[in-house]
């Protein structure tokens, strides 16, 4: 069976499955996730790439933020020890805007254009490639690797009624070879054992 290498988008999965559930994301194995997505396209998850930024630290930290940071260092401990995902890191940046905290990954994007660009490179066996993302970020990657004769297959999610939560970024959706949008059974699918 043809291999695959998946890129994943913390981001973007967990407001989807947060938007899913209702208020709580859901529990759900990022591996598991990532074969079944895979195995849909007929095709073997080989690596998964894993995105996200740590949670905000003040200077000193809050006890909430304590508790935030304890729980991610648990999550990408455990995440970590299976030799077939990689895990990348950004950062958190906070913000004040009118008077409100905001925050914001940093560099999170960068570092998987960076691993998509190396594909050709790090992976020459590798023809198709599945990212779960809604960014438009990914869009010159995506056409550069289309030089290489490598596929690109989307998981999304969009909503087509004004005011959604997740609209559908038309730049994004015609660069990929394919589109396919993420169902909540995708997610329950991939049940979370301990």
């Amino acid at each position: 069976m043809e291999e695959t290498l998946i890129f994943l988008d913390e981001g973007f999965i967990y407001v989807l499955s947060k938007y899913f559930r209702g208020r709580e994301s859901i529990k759900f194995d990022r591996i598991i996730f990532s074969k079944n997505l895979a195995a849909k396209e007929n095709l073997n998850c080989k690596k998964i790439f894993y995105y996200n930024a740590p949670p905000f630290q003040s200077e000193p930290p809050t006890e909430e933020e304590v508790i935030r940071k304890e729980g991610y260092d648990r999550f990408i401990k455990k995440i970590s020890k299976s030799s077939q995902i990689i895990v990348r890191e950004g950062r958190c940046q906070r913000l004040k805007i009118e008077g409100k905290f905001v925050y914001k990954q940093k560099a999170v994007d960068s570092l998987a254009i960076i691993d998509l660009m190396s594909v050709p490179l790090k992976h020459p066996e590798i023809k198709k490639i599945i990212i779960v993302s809604s960014d438009s970020d990914f869009v010159p990657a995506i056409e550069s690797l289309k030089e290489f004769d490598i596929k690109t297959i989307l998981y999304t999610y969009y909503e087509r009624k004004r005011d959604a939560d997740f609209s559908r970024s038309n730049e994004l959706i015609k660069s990929v070879y394919k589109y396919i949008k993420l169902s909540k059974e995708d997610f329950d699918n991939a049940p979370l054992t301990k």
